[in-house]
């Protein structure tokens, strides 16, 4: 009975073989909660200082979406950390560990002054309001540049710290940890900013600091082995030889360019669902929340099934675009969820849309980690990170200006009346994203290997 009970238990635990002799399971524990501390900063940017900005110290929301954008003016620097980072020489042998200590050092110092520079920018203060703005905008590039950096960095040296066979295994982890990291900042923040004061906000802003640079020490403690040989003056490749380097691959602007429109076509929705099912589907407040969690729980399943299939020797760009094929389904349920008024057609459909993404995200990732040359992981996982955060970034503010401009036009009937309708400027976000889901299929299409039933071991990705 024990010994069925294991196999039961490993058979659906797609975590229970990620160790492996390079890198223990409580090395990889430790190594995971760099992305901990990544999902407690883009929380705390996105979500409780975006409303707390706006509503408890009333700051114009079109300075608020500035400042939450600038976090992404850093995103495509992350190919030159990546780069800097594979050719660092250190006095101590280290490559990774100085920058992934640099990024928390940029993350804590930007939390640190953000609590009063808010407190300024909301004018309750004497001093000028410029100086309040400049602090806040100085705070959130920051704290931008820092979870940027860590990110690149951490996926770096878990590529360096584990054999290929066992890479998506490892994103996967990598990812949950950061959905958890998410998840319980989420929740911990709406508990103790429940009743908010201005002193409560400082506390909460500057304890998440104390936390970061806490995890992210614990994360680096004996990681990275030293090596003597990486002290020594050596010639370093020009940032343009590398990158010429790495377009000489074949299919590596191919690449980019799927992961660029997979992304963005899972991205436009991002800040549309809950508003949607709130103005088309009459749901409360409660319910849409229900749905994001639906939304989280889909996207984990899709790393489980990955991790699991990936495992299996499946081709990751086949497995990728099974994941936009998912999201055409989703979309397509989520837009005749609107004249269906079918709350189901909508919990379905959002579900799928976790699903999809988090399939497409996995495999791309793990195909980015198995594709790279070893002397260019960290650039190659600097150029996905550069590209996938960019392309978010955009496809983010893109929907949301897009629904807005569909939406004033169609309620003055300036695109016929029978489009005079709440959900039309939601549904054209929606459509334009199954456009870009099958752009991003065609755009896979060369990245899959012909061989039968599609399974293969990933390592062959190196030369394709």
């Amino acid at each position: 009975m024990a010994g069925n009970w294991k196999k039961l238990g490993i058979g659906f635990m797609p975590f229970a073989d990620v160790a492996s002799p390079t890198l223990p399971m409580g090395r990889l524990l430790r190594l995971s909660l760099f992305q901990v501390t990544v999902g407690m900063a883009i929380v705390l940017l996105i979500g409780t200082l975006n409303r707390v900005m706006i509503v408890e110290l009333g700051v114009p929301a079109w300075l608020v979406a500035a400042m939450v954008g600038l976090p992404l003016i850093f995103a495509p620097a992350r190919a030159v950390v990546g780069w800097k980072s594979d050719n660092h020489r250190s006095v101590l042998g280290w490559r990774r560990v100085p920058y992934l200590w640099f990024g928390t050092m940029l993350q804590f110092g930007g939390l640190s002054i953000m609590p009063f520079a808010l407190l300024i920018l909301s004018g309750d203060t004497t001093g000028p309001a410029w100086v309040g703005t400049a602090a806040a905008a100085l705070a959130f590039l920051l704290v931008g540049a820092g979870l940027h950096t860590t990110q690149t960095v951490g996926l770096a040296l878990a590529t360096d710290l584990s054999p290929p066979e066992a890479h998506p295994r490892v994103v996967a982890m990598l990812c949950m940890a950061l959905l958890l990291g998410m998840v319980v900042s989420g929740l911990l923040f709406g508990v103790l900013l429940a009743h908010f004061t201005q002193l409560r906000l400082i506390q909460v802003v500057q304890g998440t600091a104390v936390v970061t640079i806490a995890l992210n020490a614990i994360a680096l403690w004996k990681q990275e082995a030293r090596n003597p040989a990486a002290t020594g003056i050596r010639a370093m490749p020009s940032f343009a030889e590398t990158w010429h380097r790495f377009n000489q691959v074949s299919q590596s602007q191919r690449r980019l360019v799927a992961l660029g429109f997979g992304t963005v076509a899972f991205s436009m929705q991002d800040i549309l669902l809950e508003p949607y099912g709130g103005h088309v589907l009459g749901l409360s407040v409660g319910a849409t929340t229900f749905m994001t969690a639906l939304l989280a729980v889909g996207g984990l399943f899709g790393f489980g099934t990955a991790a699991r299939w990936l495992g299996q020797g499946m081709d990751p760009y086949r497995l990728a675009a099974g994941g936009a094929v998912v999201g055409l389904v989703a979309f397509s349920c989520v837009s005749f969820a609107a004249p269906a008024q079918s709350v189901q057609l909508f919990a379905i459909g959002v579900t799928l849309i976790g699903l999809g993404a988090g399939l497409f995200a996995h495999c791309t990732l793990t195909a980015a980690m198995s594709a790279a040359d070893p002397s260019q992981v960290g650039l190659t996982l600097g150029i996905w990170g550069a590209v996938q955060a960019t392309a978010a970034g955009l496809a983010v503010a893109g929907g949301g200006l897009l629904r807005d401009g569909v939406a004033i036009l169609a309620d003055r009937a300036s695109l016929g009346p029978a489009l005079v309708s709440p959900a039309t400027g939601y549904v054209v976000v929606y459509t334009i994203e199954i456009v870009l889901l099958f752009v991003t299929l065609v755009a896979i299409g060369p990245l899959v290997r012909i061989a039968g039933p599609g399974r293969l071991p990933l390592q062959p990705l190196r030369s394709c």
